[in-house]
């Protein structure tokens, strides 16, 4: 007995039914996207007065009058006034113990703080408005420190390094300080979901190889062979695009994208920042 072959009209009613399950699944990813770029952990998680750091707690809000919140970390004899943007995956509580390393380390004032969403701050991320509270945090910190925008050192971790070269295109800085960088935000998520179109859809795309042509000021970057979040070639093609001879690129080998950086990056960091006048 013959078989018989499903009819064109099946074919065209299967690939119908596969068109709109990849549109709802299209859908779905764009209202996850928030929570996909910015996994912030729950305030009620970590020690929020611990009591073995010594720090201000900073207050003020971005322009759009979404409150913020840090804390600041002076050094007696301070040459430099550090802000530091963290990763999307931390709160401040989370990271305060490496302040006063940095702070030690770099003879620096050192601001943490928290974007819209995070920890003690409120409202709910989204990139422009991210943005806003960098530019919020480093104005705190010129008033606080009397360091002035352009003369402040921005280190930015993962995500944090796409909000810094953010704001130095926009206000420049004494030094841009990128670790495991990504070039674009949207380059790292493309690799993660291949079968989707995330370079049309993502709203926080991050351009930062673009942003940082607008930026001639020093910049010094590093980088883990072994990250598999931002791999190794994001960091080395941002380094390439900045448009400065002031810049140094530190690869780590078998390092991930969350592991601790060693000590001897710190005063190789201090060094350069000495060497540049930052």
């Amino acid at each position: 007995m013959a078989m018989r072959l499903p009819t064109r009209k099946f074919w065209l009613g299967l690939v119908r039914r596969l068109a709109l399950y990849y549109l709802l699944i299209l859908l779905a990813m764009t209202f996850i996207e928030r929570w996909l770029v910015y996994p912030a952990p729950s305030a009620d998680e970590g020690d929020w007065a611990p009591p073995h750091l010594e720090f201000e707690e900073a207050t003020f809000t971005s322009a759009d009058g979404t409150p913020l919140h840090g804390w600041f970390f002076k050094h007696e004899k301070a040459r430099r006034s550090v802000l530091y943007l963290h990763g999307n995956g931390v709160h401040v509580a989370d990271i305060g113990d490496r302040m006063p390393v940095i702070s030690r380390h770099l003879q620096a004032d050192v601001l943490v703080f928290d974007y819209r969403g995070y920890g003690k701050s409120g409202g709910k991320p989204i990139e422009p408005g991210v943005i806003e509270d960098g530019l919020a945090a480093s104005a705190w910190l010129a008033e606080r420190t009397g360091a002035p925008a352009s003369r402040q050192v921005l280190i930015g971790r993962s995500i944090g390094a796409g909000v810094a070269v953010a704001m130095a295109e926009r206000q420049g800085a004494g030094c841009v300080v990128a670790q495991c960088a990504f070039a674009r935000l949207t380059d790292p998520a493309a690799k993660m979901f291949p079968w989707l179109p995330v370079r049309l859809l993502m709203r926080n795309q991050f351009p930062s190889v673009e942003r940082i042509q607008n930026y001639h000021g020093p910049y010094f970057g590093c980088h883990g062979t072994d990250d598999t979040l931002v791999p190794f070639e994001q960091g080395e093609q941002l380094f390439r695009a900045a448009p400065t001879e002031q810049k140094e690129f530190l690869a780590y080998e078998g390092m991930g994208h969350n592991e601790p950086l060693p000590r001897e990056y710190w005063q190789r960091l201090a060094a350069f920042l000495e060497e540049v006048g930052a």
